[in-house]
């Protein structure tokens, strides 16, 4: 009977909550807050609350079309998988307050890794399509890749050293316990702003997707169900994206649990996503060698700079208290002793 009951357990945290129903719910929601207050700051309208739902209901319900010279197994399968991706890393995000569904020490490296996963998705996509605007469109999603994923990575590392764990729920803990700490990521945290827009392919990075260049770029082939999905899994990762950078450098839900500690938790993502709308608004699309300039040359430098800051912070938070004692033979020891 204990065994059924922990089956149902997991089947309800991966279908429901923090699982599959709960992140589209929540990528939904955050694509409407995105084009709602991207509107707003355009002083338009914007679409009513339920226009992301009835865009995906419509994508499904319509025939999906698969061209001849493509493979269609990848064709169909690769969506999927972004999905399945970006679902995964729910599950090693406390989003509650508490400790994540899965929790292990490095979970803040696999999050990052299985992040990757869309990314190589929507490069076969473009790939493997039979259209010349797609095969561009991927590798320009390759490109853009390679010169964001480094930056990103760094200052992703910098809470963990401060903190001393790869844990993104003890990273999360740690800042709570030490508010002032945050202060010390500040340069991060920029950096992960500005790679977010990047990772997202969002203005001013969406250079996979210029309608005006390359039409629609990787998705130009894809319709109905399948582009539907792609929607789904890019929404999801808006979602996952923010909790990740809200959790290692905001102190995640600041120590509240359960239904308080979710509210912090959303506060705090409605808060990202109002910046990035906020920069979708003020920037506009730059060229791809302008991004790479931008990521290696600006980015990169700051990143490093965040690393050398945390490897100090974390030194002298950790100073032995005994040092170099000497002995008779004119040679030295080192005691550690951490406090």
């Amino acid at each position: 009977m204990e065994y059924i009951k922990e089956i149902l357990c997991q089947l309800f945290s991966i279908l429901i909550y923090p699982g599959l129903l709960f992140l589209a719910v929540a990528g939904l929601t955050a694509d409407w807050l995105d084009r709602k207050l991207y509107a707003r700051m355009q002083n338009r309208q914007g679409p009513p609350w339920f226009q992301p739902l009835a865009d995906f209901v419509k994508l499904v319900s319509k025939e999906t079309i698969i061209p001849k010279s493509v493979d269609s197994f990848l064709f169909k399968v690769l969506p999927y998988i972004a999905v399945a991706a970006v679902v995964s890393c729910a599950m090693m995000i406390p989003f509650d307050g508490g400790e994540a569904l899965i929790d292990f020490p490095g979970d803040l490296i696999v999050t990052a890794y299985f992040l990757s996963i869309p990314i190589m998705c929507f490069f076969l996509i473009g790939w493997y399509s039979s259209s010349p605007y797609a095969a561009v469109g991927s590798m320009r999603v390759l490109t853009q890749f390679f010169a964001y994923e480094v930056p990103l990575t760094l200052v992703l590392i910098s809470p963990a050293i401060i903190a001393g764990s790869w844990s993104i729920s003890d990273i999360a803990y740690y800042y709570y316990i030490n508010p002032l700490m945050i202060l010390f990521n500040i340069l991060g945290f920029a950096v992960a702003l500005i790679t977010m827009q990047g990772k997202l392919e969002r203005v001013p990075f969406d250079i996979p997707h210029a309608e005006t260049e390359i039409v629609g770029g990787v998705f130009t082939e894809y319709s109905g169900k399948l582009y539907g999905f792609i929607r789904l899994a890019v929404s999801i990762e808006m979602i996952i994206v923010c909790a990740l950078i809200s959790a290692v450098f905001l102190g995640g839900s600041l120590g509240f649990e359960g239904i308080a500690g979710f509210m912090v938790f959303a506060v705090k993502l409605l808060f990202l996503i109002f910046i990035s709308a906020l920069i979708r608004s003020l920037m506009a699309r730059v060229r791809i060698e302008q991004m790479i300039n931008f990521c290696w040359r600006v980015l990169t430098p700051l990143a490093i700079v965040q690393i050398i800051i945390a490897v100090c912070i974390a030194y002298n938070l950790n100073r032995p208290q005994e040092m170099l004692e000497p002995m008779d033979n004119d040679s030295y020891v080192v005691e550690e002793f951490y406090d």
